[in-house]
């Protein structure tokens, strides 16, 4: 048997919601194209059709668009072990309205749109496993924008500090405010009082 390796990260969580043979980890792998990206690069950008669905191996990336009075809103952001596309423009191949940024360097699994296509006739258990996380990131973007509706500020700040403890020192606060639907004040008063 191999040693574990970044790639085999992959495997581990398409393993978590479904089986994957051993014959079939190969096929998988070899559909998902390695990157490499410096902090702070444009992996997409307004105007341009998302190519791509990544899977983070190592890093941090924020997935944002700017409104007509030049202001960022920040849809995602993803750490290690997650995954981050426009899936709009991805399954719709049109143009998108987001950047997709990363914030520190990064490795990357990506994906064409074609050949997941391909890999879903492949190996139908990487199907089974991508509509289950599709499901659920239907989900978290439904509870993400109930959550800026009916809860505080403080409770959204306390969920994303449970969630993920160490985005606090990975990401700019300024970044997490914008998250959170909230000004960068709002979120140093609340920090301070937690």
């Amino acid at each position: 048997m191999k040693p574990m390796n970044e790639e085999h990260k992959l495997i581990y969580y398409l393993k978590k919601w479904t089986h994957i043979s051993e014959g079939d980890e190969e096929l998988i792998l070899s559909a998902f194209e390695p990157v490499s990206a410096k902090k702070k690069k444009d992996l997409l950008e307004p105007n341009e059709v998302c190519k791509y669905i990544y899977f983070v191996k190592v890093g941090c990336l924020r997935s944002y668009y700017v409104d007509a009075k030049g202001i960022e809103h920040i849809y995602q952001i993803r750490l290690n072990n997650s995954w981050i596309s426009d899936l709009e423009s991805f399954f719709s191949q049109r143009p998108s309205k987001y950047y997709i940024e990363t914030l520190e360097d990064s490795e990357l699994l990506r994906i064409s749109f074609d050949r997941l296509e391909q890999l879903y006739r492949e190996v139908p258990a990487v199907e089974r496993y991508f509509r289950i996380l599709f499901q659920k990131a239907y989900i978290n973007a439904l509870e993400r924008l109930n959550s800026t509706m009916w809860e505080s500020a403080v409770d959204r700040y306390n969920s994303l500090l449970k969630e993920h403890p160490d985005v606090f020192q990975r990401v700019p606060l300024v970044y997490i405010a914008s998250y959170l639907g909230i000004t960068p004040e709002s979120l140093s008063r609340i920090r301070k009082k937690a």
